[in-house]
C-alpha cells in the first residue's frame, strides 16, 4: 500500500500545527504542551492526511506508533476546525490485546483490566468492524468469562480472531473515523451547522491515562465558572475509580455527590491533585484567553491533562464571561464586544424556555418576537381583557390580528397566529410590546365560531387550555413549560456601555405610547425614530370619538370630533417628550386607511350604531362606502392628509402645543414630524404648507417660539427614485422598509408567511426579505434614495425605521450606506447597539491590518 508523507506530527511546542490544518483540538493541545502542563504524548494527523486515509492511503503506521512504545494504549479523538461542527466519537483503549491485558491485570487488577478490554472489543466491533450491536445480547458481559464470550462472539461474526496487533487496530480506527466524516449524512449535518461542504477533519492519537490503579484514581472534567450564569463556581464531574462514585464540588463548602450525598469530594480525596487542577484551569484562562473546561485523569494521585475545551455557556453566561475577561485585563474591551452574539442580548431581555427540561412541541411557526410565556388559550381581545382583569395569564390565538386586537394583545402574555409573516401586524406590535409571539403557524387551524384550534397531530385545543409560546424559536409547547427568568445584570449593563462608546451609528426606538417610550429610555435608545400616532386612537375612550370623525358628513362635524381628539393627542405627546428628556421624537402623521378604525363583525357594527345613535343600516352603508379593493394602496398616509387636511392640522397643533408645555419643564424639545407614504414632491409641499401655517398660528397664539423638523417616510419605490426632488423640502428621509419591501416585491407581509419558507428552502430568496433587508433589490432603492437625497441636500438626515432596523445584517448595510441612525422596536434596541458596535470594531481591525 502506498505510504504518504510527511508523517503525522507529534505535538511538541515547536511542531507545525495550526487550527486551519489540524483542527482546534490539536492546536489547543499544543498550547497546553507549551504551558508545560502534564499532557500525555500525542500525535496529530492533518486534514490532508485524514482525507487520504478515507481514500485508502494510510500513513506510515510504524512511525505513527513509534512515540508510544512497545505496548501502546491509545485513544483517538476528532479535531475539526470548529468544535460545533461535530465529528465521529472518540475511540478509547486502542492497542488493548491479550498481552497488555495480562500486564494490566497485575497493575490495576483483573476486574478493571477486564472491563477495559471488554469495552474496547465491543466498541471496535460496532464502530470499526460495523457489526450489529445485537450480537452481544444475551452474553454475561461480566468478569473473565464475559470477556471470553465477547471475543468468541467477535470471531464467530467475522470468522477471524479479534486483531491483536496495535497497528491493525489503529489503522481500522483511523479509517473508520475518516470515512465517517466524509459520509453524506455527516456532511449534511455539519453543513446545517454552518460548516463548508469540504470542511476537513484532523485526528489526534493520544496515550491513554486510564485513571485506574491502587491509589486515588479517576477521571473527569472541571471548570471554574457556571455554564448557566457565568458566575465563579468550581463545578464538573469526577468518577473516582478507587471510590466508585461521582463527586461534584460546587461553590464554597457545599459538597454534592451524584450517588452518595455523605461521601467526600475530589478535594477531600486528593487535595494536591485538586489544587493542581484549579491552578491548571486558571492558567488556561489566562494563556488561552478563555474560560476553559479541563478534561483530566488521575493515576495514583498524579494528574494528567487530557484536553482543554471552551466551556459551553448560556447567553447570560457568555456576557458575564466576556466582561470578566476584559475587566481582568485578559482580553481588550473590543474583543469582549465581538465575543457576544447580538441576538444573545435579546435572550437576556426576556424569559426563555428552560433548554434542559423536556417539552412537547405541538406546532411550529415563525419566531416573530422573542421570549417565552405560558397561559390559557383565548380567542378574542375581549376574552384576553377579561382574563387579565381576573389576574390570569392568557395566550391570544387568532388567525391574524388587526388594530382592533391591540388592547387584547396588551392584556395577553403571548400571541399566536395561524397566518402572517415576520412583519405582519401581530409580529410588529408584539415586538413593540415585548410579547413572545409566533406567527404563520399554518399547520394549525383556528375556528373562531367554536373557539377551538386544531393542531397538526389531531388534537384540538379549546379556550382555557394551557400552552407555552416560545417566540425565540417559533415553537408552541403543550402545557406550562418551565421558564428561565430574564437577566439584565451588571455585566450586561457594562457590556452595553462599552458598545455605546464604540459604535458610530445612532440607535433609536419605534415607540407609540408613553409605556413604549419608557422602555426605550431604559434601553438607552437615543430617541424615538417612529411614533405611529394611529395606535393612540384605539383606546375605547378615543375610538368612539375617532369613529364620530370618520362618520361626519359635514366638515364642521368632523372638526368638532377633531377638537375632542386634540387634547388627547396633546397629552400623549407631552408625556412622550417628558420621558425622552430632550432626545428627538419622530412622530408619523396618521397613516392607515380610516376603515381600520371601524368594526368588521356584526356585533361590533351594532355596538357602533348604538354608540353613534344611528340606524344600523346607515352605519353598514357608511362602512361599505369606505371599503377599498386594496386598502393598503388606497386612501391612506399623505393621501388622507391631503383629502382630509384637518386631520393633519389637528395632529400638528397637538405636537406644537405639547412642545410648548413640555419645554417649560426640562430640556428644549425639537419634534420631528414625518409625512407617510409619499410618492411625489407636490404631496410634501401641500402638507408642509399647512404644517407651517399651524406652527405660525400656535406661535402667534402662545407668543412663544419653537423649532421642529419636517421629514418624509420613504415607503414607495417612487419616493426613493425621486428623492432628489423631495429632499429640498425635507430635513430627513426615513426609509420605512416594511412597506418598501412589500411594494418592491409585490408581496403582502401578512400573507407571505404561507409560502416564504418554501421559497427560502428552494433558493428563490436567500432569506425572508421581511426579516433581513434585501440588499440587492430594496437595498438598491435605499442607496439611490440616499445618494440622490444627499446630492440635493447635504445636511439631509437618513435612517430606516422598519423592523429591519434591529437586524444586525441590515444595520451593516445602513452603516455602509452612510445612514445616521436605525430605529427598531424597543426590545431590539440592545441588539442594535451591540451589532453596531461590533461593526465599528471589525472595521477598525481591518483598517489596522
Amino acid at each position: 500500500m502506498q505510504q504518504i508523507s510527511p508523517p503525522p506530527e507529534q505535538i511538541t511546542p515547536t511542531a507545525e500545527i495550526a487550527t486551519a490544518t489540524h483542527g482546534g483540538r490539536a492546536k489547543c493541545l499544543q498550547r497546553l504542551v507549551r504551558m508545560d502542563l502534564p499532557v500525555p504524548r500525542t500525535v496529530a494527523l492533518s486534514f490532508a492526511t485524514v482525507h487520504k486515509i478515507a481514500a485508502g492511503e494510510m500513513p506510515d503506521m510504524k512511525a505513527l506508533l513509534a512515540p508510544f512504545g512497545d505496548q501502546p494504549l491509545l485513544c483517538v479523538r476528532p479535531s475539526s476546525e470548529d468544535p460545533d461542527w461535530g465529528g465521529p466519537g472518540a475511540v478509547l483503549n486502542v492497542g488493548m490485546n491479550d498481552a497488555l491485558y495480562a500486564d494490566l491485570c497485575k497493575k490495576i487488577g483483573t476486574e478493571a483490566a477486564t472491563a477495559v478490554y471488554m469495552r474496547f472489543v465491543q466498541g471496535y466491533a460496532i464502530h470499526v468492524a460495523r457489526l450489529d450491536p445485537d450480537m452481544f445480547d444475551g452474553l454475561s458481559l461480566e468478569g473473565h468469562e464475559g470477556l471470553r464470550q465477547v471475543l468468541d462472539a467477535y470471531e464467530d461474526e467475522t470468522e477471524e480472531p479479534f486483531p491483536q496487533d496495535p497497528e491493525v487496530q489503529l489503522s481500522g480506527v483511523l479509517r473508520s473515523m475518516a470515512r465517517a466524516w466524509e459520509g453524506t449524512t455527516a456532511r449534511l449535518l455539519r453543513q446545517a451547522k454552518g460548516a463548508p461542504a469540504d470542511a476537513g477533519l484532523g485526528l489526534v492519537v493520544q496515550e491513554m491515562a486510564l485513571g485506574l490503579g491502587k491509589g486515588e484514581c479517576g477521571s473527569g472534567v472541571i471548570q471554574l465558572v457556571s455554564s448557566a450564569t457565568g458566575l465563579p463556581r468550581v463545578t464538573g464531574r469526577y468518577l473516582s475509580q478507587s471510590q466508585g462514585r461521582d463527586a461534584l464540588r460546587k461553590e464554597g463548602a457545599s459538597i454534592y455527590l451524584a450517588k452518595d450525598p455523605r461521601g467526600p469530594s475530589l478535594e477531600d480525596l486528593a487535595p494536591e491533585a485538586f489544587a493542581q487542577l484549579i491552578d491548571y484551569t486558571r492558567q488556561m484562562r489566562i494563556r488561552l484567553r478563555e474560560e476553559m473546561q479541563t478534561e483530566f485523569a488521575i493515576e495514583n494521585g498524579q494528574v494528567h491533562v487530557l484536553d482543554g475545551v471552551r466551556i459551553r455557556r448560556s447567553s447570560r453566561a457568555a456576557v458575564r464571561i466576556a466582561v470578566a475577561l476584559a475587566e481582568d485585563g485578559i482580553i481588550p474591551k473590543e474583543e469582549a464586544i465581538l465575543r457576544v452574539e447580538p441576538r444573545a442580548a435579546t435572550e437576556m431581555l426576556h424569559r426563555q424556555v428552560d433548554p434542559d427540561v423536556p417539552r412537547e412541541v405541538i406546532a411550529r411557526g415563525i419566531a416573530a418576537s422573542p421570549g417565552a410565556a405560558h397561559g390559557r388559550v383565548v380567542f378574542s381581545s375581549t376574552a384576553a381583557q377579561a382574563a387579565a382583569a381576573r389576574g390570569e395569564l392568557c395566550v391570544l390565538v387568532r388567525r391574524e390580528t388587526t388594530p382592533e386586537d391591540i388592547r387584547g394583545m396588551h392584556a395577553s402574555a403571548a400571541v399566536l397566529t395561524e397566518r402572517g409573516g415576520i412583519t405582519s401586524h401581530a409580529a410588529v406590535i408584539a415586538r413593540g410590546l415585548g410579547l413572545p409571539c409566533v406567527v404563520g403557524a399554518s399547520d394549525m387551524k383556528v375556528n373562531l365560531r367554536r373557539n377551538t384550534v386544531a393542531m397538526a397531530d389531531g388534537r384540538v385545543l379549546k379556550e382555557g387550555d394551557a400552552i407555552t409560546i416560545d417566540g425565540t424559536n417559533g415553537n408552541v409547547i403543550s402545557g406550562e413549560a418551565p421558564l428561565l427568568e430574564a437577566a439584565q445584570d451588571d455585566a450586561f449593563q457594562m457590556l452595553m456601555s462599552w458598545a455605546d462608546d464604540l459604535r458610530d451609528i445612532g440607535v433609536r426606538a419605534n415607540a407609540d405610547t408613553p409605556a413604549d417610550a419608557k422602555i426605550a429610555r431604559d434601553f438607552n435608545a437615543q430617541g424615538i425614530g417612529l411614533c405611529r400616532t394611529e395606535h393612540m386612537f384605539f383606546d375605547p375612550g378615543r375610538l368612539t370619538v375617532m369613529r364620530e370623525m370618520i362618520f361626519a358628513a359635514e366638515e364642521a362635524d368632523r372638526q368638532s370630533a377633531l377638537d375632542q381628539l386634540l387634547p388627547m393627542q396633546r397629552n400623549d405627546f407631552v408625556e412622550l417628550f417628558r420621558i425622552m428628556q430632550g432626545h428627538p421624537v419622530c412622530i408619523r402623521l396618521l397613516d392607515p386607511p380610516l376603515h381600520e378604525f371601524l368594526p368588521s363583525d356584526r356585533d361590533g357594527i351594532r355596538s357602533l350604531a348604538e354608540a353613534l345613535d344611528r340606524p344600523l343600516s346607515d352605519v353598514e352603508r357608511r362602512i361599505e362606502e369606505m371599503s377599498e379593493y386594496n386598502p393598503m394602496l388606497g386612501l391612506r398616509g399623505v393621501r388622507l392628509g391631503i383629502t382630509m387636511p384637518e386631520i393633519y392640522d389637528m395632529q400638528a397643533r397637538a405636537i406644537f402645543e405639547a412642545v410648548l408645555e413640555a419645554s417649560t419643564e426640562g430640556a428644549a424639545v425639537v419634534p420631528e414630524i414625518m409625512i407617510p407614504l409619499v410618492s411625489a414632491k407636490r404631496e410634501v409641499e401641500l402638507v408642509k404648507n399647512r404644517v407651517e401655517a399651524v406652527a405660525a398660528a400656535v406661535r402667534t397664539t402662545s407668543g412663544r417660539n419653537f423649532n421642529y423638523r419636517l421629514g418624509v417616510m420613504v415607503e414607495t419605490p417612487r419616493a426613493a427614485l425621486r428623492a432628489g426632488e423631495i429632499a429640498p423640502h425635507a430635513a430627513f428621509l426615513s426609509f420605512g422598509t416594511n412597506d418598501l419591501t412589500q411594494m418592491t416585491y409585490g408581496l403582502s407581509r401578512d400573507d407571505a408567511g404561507r409560502f416564504m419558507q418554501t421559497y427560502v428552502h428552494q433558493g428563490v430568496f436567500p432569506e425572508d426579505p421581511f426579516h433581513m433587508l434585501d440588499a440587492e433589490g430594496v437595498g438598491e432603492l435605499l442607496k439611490i434614495g440616499a445618494d440622490r437625497g444627499r446630492n440635493a441636500r447635504k445636511d439631509l438626515v437618513l435612517s430606516i425605521c422598519g423592523e429591519h432596523g434591529g437586524n444586525p445584517e441590515s444595520i451593516a448595510f445602513c452603516r455602509a450606506a452612510g445612514f445616521d441612525y436605525v430605529s427598531c422596536s424597543p426590545f431590539r434596541v440592545p441588539v442594535a447597539r451591540l451589532a453596531a458596535a461590533q461593526l465599528a470594531v471589525r472595521d477598525r481591525l481591518k483598517f489596522a491590518d
